[in-house]
C-alpha cells in the first residue's frame, strides 16, 4: 500500500490563454526529427481521417508521428479532442466538450482492424464533466475492439477519475492488458504543470489496478526538463514501485507553444540511460527512458518485452 501522506494543498486552474509568453529554447540536435513524407504515414492519416478519429499523436504534436504511422501505429484519443482541464504541458485545446460520441467505439474498432493492429493504445481526454469521467466509453471502446478484432492486445491510457466515485473499477474489470496512467512530473511541480490533478491520488488509481486485478499490466510515464531533481525523479520511482507499476516510460518534455510551461533544459541521452539503470535496478518489469520517449512509443515491442520478463521473472 501507498503510505505517503497526501499533500492538502488546494490548487487553482490557470487558463493557458491568461499564461504569459515563455521562452522557447532551441532543441539540441538529438531531439530533432524529419518531417513525416512516409507513403505508410499518408496510409494511416487516410485511415484515421476517414473514419473521424482524433490521435494524440496529431493533438499533442508528438514528434514521433512519422516513425509511428509508418507503421501504422496510432494511438486514439476517443471522448473527443477538448479537455475539460489545463495542464501547462499539454497541447490539447481546453474549454466545453461536445456530448459523448456514441458510434466512436465502432469506428475506433474499425480502423483498428483496417490497420490490423496487433497492440492498440487508447487514451482520452479529461471529462470532469461526465459523471463517470468517460469510463463507460472506454469500456465500450475495449468491448468494439476485442469484437471486432479479438486478436489485438489493448492499451488504455486513462485520465485520473478524480471525484468519480469508484467508476474506474468498470475499465479495470473490461481487462486491458495494459492500465497506463501517467503521473508526468514530481510532486513538487504539480501545482504549475498538472493544477487539476493530484499526485498521490494518481498513484493510487495505479494501486487500485493491481490490488482489483494483479495480472494486469499497469504502466506510468513521466517528462523530464521541467525543473525537476534526480533525487525528485528516484522518489517517485520508489512511490511507483510501492504502487506496484510493472512498466515506467521517460521521456524530454518539449513545449508546445509559448503559452506553455518553458522547458528547464534539455536532459542529456546518457542521463536517460542513467534513469533506465536505475528504474530497472528497483525492479521495473519494463523501462523507456530517452528524450522522444513517449507513452505509447514503441508500446507493442514493449508490451511484448514486458510480458517476457514477467514469464522470467515467475521461472
Amino acid at each position: 500500500m501507498v503510505t505517503l501522506i497526501e499533500s492538502k494543498q488546494k490548487f487553482r486552474h490557470p487558463e493557458k490563454r491568461n499564461r504569459p509568453d515563455t521562452p522557447v529554447l532551441r532543441k539540441p540536435d538529438w531531439i530533432r526529427v524529419k518531417a513525416p513524407t512516409s507513403r505508410g504515414f499518408h496510409e494511416t492519416q487516410e485511415i484515421v481521417r476517414s473514419n473521424g478519429l482524433v490521435t494524440v499523436c496529431q493533438e499533442a504534436g508528438c514528434p514521433n508521428i512519422g516513425e509511428c504511422w509508418e507503421k501504422k501505429h496510432a494511438t486514439m484519443m476517443i471522448l473527443g479532442e477538448v479537455c475539460t482541464r489545463a495542464c501547462s504541458f499539454c497541447n490539447v485545446s481546453t474549454g466545453k466538450p461536445k456530448p459523448v460520441d456514441r458510434d466512436e467505439a465502432r469506428r475506433v474498432a474499425d480502423a483498428v482492424y483496417e490497420m490490423g493492429l496487433q497492440h492498440v493504445v487508447i487514451t482520452s481526454v479529461d471529462r470532469d464533466d461526465l459523471e463517470d469521467g468517460g469510463a463507460q466509453h472506454f469500456v465500450d471502446v475495449i468491448n468494439a475492439i476485442r469484437a471486432a478484432s479479438p486478436g489485438t492486445t489493448i492499451e488504455i491510457l486513462t485520465p485520473d477519475f478524480l471525484r468519480k466515485d469508484g467508476w474506474e473499477n468498470i475499465v479495470i474489470d473490461a481487462a486491458p492488458d495494459v492500465f497506463n496512467h501517467n503521473l508526468e512530473t514530481v510532486p513538487r511541480l504539480y501545482f504549475s504543470i498538472r493544477p487539476g490533478a493530484r499526485y498521490y491520488h494518481s498513484l493510487r488509481l495505479l494501486e487500485r489496478v493491481k490490488t482489483r486485478d494483479p495480472n494486469q499490466f499497469t504502466k506510468s510515464g513521466l517528462m523530464v526538463g521541467l525543473g525537476e531533481s534526480k533525487e525528485e525523479v528516484m522518489q517517485v520511482m520508489d512511490d511507483m514501485r510501492t504502487a506496484g507499476i510493472d512498466f515506467l516510460t521517460i521521456g524530454q518534455y518539449l513545449q508546445p507553444t509559448r503559452k506553455h510551461a518553458a522547458v528547464d533544459r534539455f536532459v542529456h541521452p546518457d542521463e536517460f540511460k542513467s534513469y533506465e539503470e536505475i528504474a530497472r535496478s528497483k525492479g521495473f518489469l519494463m523501462v523507456s527512458a530517452s528524450p522522444l520517449t513517449r507513452s505509447s512509443y514503441h508500446a507493442d515491442e514493449d508490451f511484448a518485452k514486458m510480458k517476457a520478463a514477467r514469464v522470467a521473472g515467475n521461472q
